[in-house]
């Protein structure tokens, strides 16, 4: 009522347009009875009936398919905006799968005679989901490289998915060649590849998951000593040459994995050994001997040989190796610091105690508990003969592979254990008969 016009009716108010206060054409004039008159919105329209074109009534109906047809046009915003996101992404994946050679690994996957043991081609989204978007928490470790994630996948496999953290042409081509490598490759102490993911700027490789860190992170710990047996260590050594022996003889074309080194035997629950990172590894006709290429390999474990001549052999694993059974025998790095914080080459170091006769001061308070002099003795003269600078001195892989598992048997066979290795079940038949017979004769 307070909008009332007081003392007029309807019909007297309108015949002075100038001061009619119901102007707007879609408005309407109600007398009040004893008060005046009041202005209204005609039926479908709504607003202030008192205001001039082009505010006060406006069709309700109008004013509703504006906003429907608003909402519509930003609902079909979003989903043009959704569609052509999803159609660039896939723009995206298609050409880093293509970038990343993947018809060339696809058709060398497809190549393998075990279908169960191929390796696979995952999604980027089915990674995605396996790492929970590459989460923080997921993170097992971080390189020079790049980064290594735990991942579940859908069929609740756990697994290690490693991440590049760049993109340049030499890395993708790694990343190619550990793939060719791998995807070739099935033996019982080399890392298992399960997959790669090729829809990414950065080539993602699936590996089977190993729980137990590095043979490195087990020799060298921060605090104490390492809690690494001299039994578990020859074990591994063993366990280690074995994969190596197959890599470069028994595989189809030999294998020089290029980066011997404690940081790439891998342990899993059981401490069983598995090699891996077969990046920097190469292809080589069973009728080469060597090939000549860039010079690759962690400080410390090089071949000098190779080095100097960029002339890749098996005989530059065998000298990594040596290093490595340096590693097992003296729990030191390969460049480590003294007390006095002074940095020291521990085959220089070997070498130097080797010519003085003072071996035993190298070897680690553990190892020279639990091994025996002869042993000592033994493997010295296996990592000397390693560490030739001339490569065609140094053991074949077999012939390491074969003196390890010699002090293994002589070794096991005090204690009354017999040990597998290879085929030599008949073997291990008649030491276990032996056995038998001995406690039934006491």
């Amino acid at each position: 009522m307070n909008w009332v016009i007081a003392n007029q009716s309807c019909k007297d108010a309108a015949k002075d347009t100038t001061t009619f206060a119901c102007i707007h054409e879609h408005s309407s004039c109600l007398d009040v009875k004893n008060e005046g008159y009041r202005c209204v919105c005609k039926d479908g329209y709504d607003g202030n009936p008192y205001l001039p074109l082009p505010n006060g009534c406006q069709g309700v109906i109008l004013g509703a398919s504006i906003g429907t047809s608003l909402l519509l046009f930003c609902i079909t915003l979003v989903i043009v905006c959704k569609k052509w996101k999803q159609r660039n992404q896939q723009k995206i994946k298609k050409r880093n799968f293509l970038r990343n050679h993947g018809l060339l690994l696809q058709q060398l996957i497809s190549a393998s005679d075990h279908i169960e043991e191929r390796t696979s081609v995952f999604s980027l989204e089915e990674v995605e989901k396996a790492t929970n978007n590459f989460d923080e928490t997921r993170v097992l470790g971080r390189g020079g490289h790049g980064t290594v994630y735990k991942g579940i996948l859908s069929d609740q496999r756990i697994v290690a998915i490693k991440k590049s953290k760049t993109v340049k042409t030499s890395e993708i081509d790694q990343f190619i060649n550990e793939v060719a490598v791998l995807s070739q490759i099935n033996h019982r102490n080399v890392v298992k590849l399960l997959g790669c993911c090729l829809e990414t700027e950065v080539p993602l490789l699936i590996y089977e998951f190993i729980s137990n860190g590095t043979l490195s992170d087990h020799l060298h710990v921060s605090q104490g000593e390492s809690k690494l047996s001299w039994d578990d260590r020859l074990r591994i050594a063993s366990e280690s040459t074995g994969a190596l022996v197959y890599l470069h003889s028994a595989a189809s074309m030999s294998v020089f994995h290029r980066d011997v080194k404690s940081s790439n035997i891998l342990l899993d629950d059981t401490f069983k050994a598995k090699v891996s990172d077969f990046g920097a590894s190469r292809f080589i006709p069973l009728d080469q001997t060597h090939i000549v290429t860039a010079i690759h390999g962690t400080f410390g474990y090089i071949d000098p040989e190779y080095y100097q001549t960029s002339q890749l052999t098996e005989k530059s694993d065998v000298y990594s190796f040596g290093i490595i059974l340096l590693e097992l025998l003296t729990g030191k790095k390969p460049i480590f610091s003294t007390k006095n914080g002074l940095q020291q080459n521990l085959a220089m170091n070997f070498l130097q105690a080797t010519r003085e006769n003072t071996l035993l001061d190298l070897v680690e308070d553990r190892v020279l508990q639990e091994g025996t002099k002869q042993e000592f003795l033994e493997i010295s003269s296996l990592i000397e003969i390693c560490l030739n600078l001339k490569g065609t001195k140094r053991p074949t892989m077999k012939e390491v592979e074969y003196k390890l598992q010699s002090m293994r048997k002589v070794r096991m066979k005090k204690k009354g254990v017999c040990i597998l290795e290879g085929n030599e079940d008949a073997e291990c038949l008649v030491c276990r008969l032996t056995l038998l017979h001995k406690w039934w004769m006491k």
